[in-house]
């Protein structure tokens, strides 16, 4: 490649043009390609093929072992419909706070965030991060509410039955499940985008398959199983987290690298990013805007930004996917029935502390990864157009680029580890409302702990088909990852509040609630499809999607609902309460009482915790919404040097997360791993026990030596020394 001026790239020269693009140095085939991947797929369709059903089955093996071992040597007794939906109510700090990382990690959080830092810069990746965590963090509050007021639970829609009838419960439950499929289908949409991207397997094939890979090991282990499952999930991602870090800021560019190439592509004209984005160097066959006038990839200007910046916090549009992202993720953490099984499964003293270090330690994975890929995807320039952006084809086309195949196939088991993690979560969550809210409730209210377990798994089977069917409609109709994840206010936000107050207001009306929800939906569907007749003068697909619309949208679904039910509950119908009767009106199947023993359930303990989560989580939600953002006001267009710092607390962020949420679930599971270890040592020896038992026992003659004996031969050495002491005597 020629780098004197004018810019030269594979032969072609660029008209007006000086500098060419950073990535063209490194690879002059750049020019002229209006996509990164078109049809050209790093990966063989093996590979593919590998990942999707291999990673499958491995889970199902090592959760099965896990399984049994769990029976075999720490004395757990044999899955039951209480064990197989709640895991025993007794995971600890650490693995509760992995658990909440790896549901928490849907293909969005790799995939979308890196797309909003293509298009935001560096305000994409921080209001992806921030915009998510703190339902995390308030939710803690709602997980200890549950271990005071309704321990017994097994799914929300359970406590809302036992407080509002069945009205409210019936309410709940669609919009429950509305949940459940709209995460299920991003997770499918953006999974099958890349699979299909990376390894050229057509995409509905995909969309079917990937499924099977969570149906396996959720079907045949439950929650707790999912539970080890999501560890081994959270420390491959991270794993991956911390390569692609180093990579970019370490090993082959620096922050001040990024830096200079970030600047260098605001600084093109509309009309050298229309000569650069061409196939013959010239505006005339230019691919840098659509027919429309839209840009198609990143070069020139941010609209909206601070002097067109990408270095900048400064960014309308990037406030604006900010409030979306805060309002939709509140009904995504708290309508989904995943994150309220999670909180049941922590024992007590664990919820509020696994919550709160769940969120902190999720927070890097947007932050840490899309500052680095998907600032980089812009600063290199790399042919990336919006519709693959759209898709989440951001950071596989960069780790592509900087480690050929192997980045790549990282990313695409990264990916993988994403979609089976929350994939398994909402599993368990759907057959969960559908065992204990429809089959028990409605069609077999004596159902035995056998017939919960067999509906349980034949839910979980069935959902994964359904997804992956329904998934591939959703492609059809033209929807991508993108578009789905700014829509899922719109459907679910308006029951977000008329929950919290469920938990937390003693005169919660359940017929507010009711009409609340409904009439939230509707205000917002409305709001959502006159502001795309308004704005674009025609309701598309297209229209519906713009920023402007879907804020609308998210704003009216949660706003008017928690507007309707205050005024209800406060004057028409206000409720008194008494909280310490709601977990009477809920019934276990059989009488497994895991975590629900006197030590589990000290009120004082309980409501000790829920003082420190409640402090601690709207500090974290201030410093993460407020603060932050308004301390980086007076920076404007961030410097070299401030640039350098905020990459510095996206690497520190990532590493310290990584390390917390690897060791902190083993050692705190040190005595258990210990047992495990042992009794497999003794099983091997044909003993039985472990190694401890035989450790503080007297060596004994023979195996089938009687009980009293031993203790005669424990007696003989004092009878001996008795016997010693006349001897001493007479030969004194």
């Amino acid at each position: 490649m020629a780098t004197s001026d004018p810019c030269t790239a594979n032969g072609v020269v660029i008209e007006g043009v000086d500098l060419c693009p950073a990535s063209w140095y490194e690879n002059p085939e750049y020019q002229g390609m209006d996509s990164y991947f078109g049809d050209n797929n790093p990966l063989s369709k093996t590979v593919g093929y590998l990942v999707v059903l291999g990673f499958g089955a491995l889970f199902s093996v090592f959760t099965t072992l896990v399984v049994w071992l769990d029976q075999r040597f720490l004395e757990n007794a044999s899955i039951t419909s209480e064990h197989f939906n709640t895991a025993g109510r007794m995971v600890k700090t650490g693995l509760t706070a992995s658990v909440i990382v790896s549901q928490w990690t849907w293909a969005a959080t790799l995939l979308q965030s890196s797309n909003v830092a293509w298009q935001y810069g560096v305000s994409g990746p921080f209001w992806y991060a921030s915009g998510a965590t703190i339902q995390v963090l308030l939710f803690g509050v709602l997980a200890i509410s549950l271990k005071d007021i309704a321990p017994s639970a097994h799914t929300m829609c359970e406590i809302v039955r036992a407080r509002w009838g069945k009205a409210a419960h019936l309410t709940f439950l669609f919009f429950a499940f509305c949940a459940n499929i709209i995460v299920t289908s991003m997770l499918l949409l953006g999974g099958a985008a890349t699979v299909e991207a990376l390894t050229g397997i057509q995409y509905e094939l995909a969309a079917f398959l990937i499924p099977w890979g969570v149906i396996l090991y959720t079907a045949s282990g439950g929650l707790k199983a999912t539970f080890m499952a999501s560890y081994l999930h959270t420390m491959i991602i991270f794993a991956v987290l911390i390569t692609m870090i180093t990579v970019v800021y370490i090993k082959v560019y620096s922050s001040d690298q990024i830096y200079a190439f970030l600047d260098q592509t605001v600084s093109y004209s509309d009309e050298q990013c229309a000569a650069i984005y061409s196939t013959d160097g010239t505006a005339e066959t230019t691919f840098f805007t659509d027919a429309d006038g839209n840009k198609q990839m990143a070069c020139g200007y941010v609209s909206g930004n601070a002097q067109g910046s990408y270095l900048t916090m400064l960014s309308g549009d990037g406030l604006m996917f900010g409030i979306i992202n805060i309002v939709g993720n509140f009904g995504t953490v708290f309508v989904d029935q995943s994150y309220w099984q999670s909180a049941i499964a922590a024992r007590p003293s664990s919820a509020a502390k696994g919550y709160l270090l769940g969120g902190i330690c999720w927070f890097a994975i947007p932050f840490s990864l899309a500052t680095s890929l998907g600032l980089t995807s812009t600063a290199l320039m790399l042919p990336i157009n919006s519709g693959e952006a759209g898709s989440g084809l951001v950071p596989p086309a960069v780790a592509d680029h900087l480690l050929g195949d192997a980045g790549s196939a990282l990313i695409l088991i990264m990916l993988f580890m994403a979609i089976v993690s929350t994939g398994s979560a909402e599993s368990i969550a759907v057959s969960s409302l559908i065992a204990y809210d429809i089959y028990r409730e409605y069609f077999n209210p004596d159902a035995t702990g056998k017939q919960i377990l067999l509906v349980s798994r034949i839910t979980i089977v069935c959902f994964g088909i359904f997804m992956g069917l329904f998934a591939i409609a959703l492609n059809a109709m033209g929807l991508n990852l993108g578009w789905v994840y700014l829509f899922m206010g719109v459907i679910i936000g308006s029951a977000v509040i008329p929950l919290w107050n469920m938990m937390t207001w003693d005169k919660a009306s359940g017929k507010g609630a009711i009409i609340a929800a409904w009439s939230g939906l509707i205000l917002a569907v409305t709001g959502w499809l006159v502001g795309a007749k308004i704005q674009g003068g025609s309701v598309t697909v297209s229209t519906l999607g713009t920023n402007e619309v879907m804020l609308s949208g998210n704003l009216i679904a949660i706003l008017s609902s928690g507007f309707i039910h205050y005024v209800y509950s406060k004057f028409i119908d206000p409720q008194d309460y008494d909280f310490a009767t709601l977990d009477e009106n809920i019934r276990l199947v059989e009488q497994d009482l895991s975590g629900l023993q006197a030590e589990q359930q000290d009120k004082t303990q309980i409501r000790r915790a829920k003082r420190w989560i409640t402090r601690r989580g709207y500090m974290l939600t201030f410093v993460l919404i407020i603060l932050w953002p308004i301390l980086s006001i007076p920076a404007q267009v961030f410097t070299q040097s401030y640039f350098a710092f905020w990459v510095l607390v996206s690497i520190a962020w990532g590493f310290g997360s990584a390390i917390t949420i690897t060791f902190l679930p083993l050692f705190e599971s040190q005595e258990e791993i210990g047992r495990v270890f042992s009794g497999m040592l003794n099983y091997l020896m044909c003993k039985k026990g472990n190694a401890e038992e035989y450790a503080e026992d007297e060596p004994v003659k023979t195996v089938d030596e009687p009980e009293p004996a031993k203790e005669l031969d424990e007696e003989e050495p004092v009878k001996e020394a008795e016997a010693e002491a006349p001897a001493a005597e007479e030969t004194a």
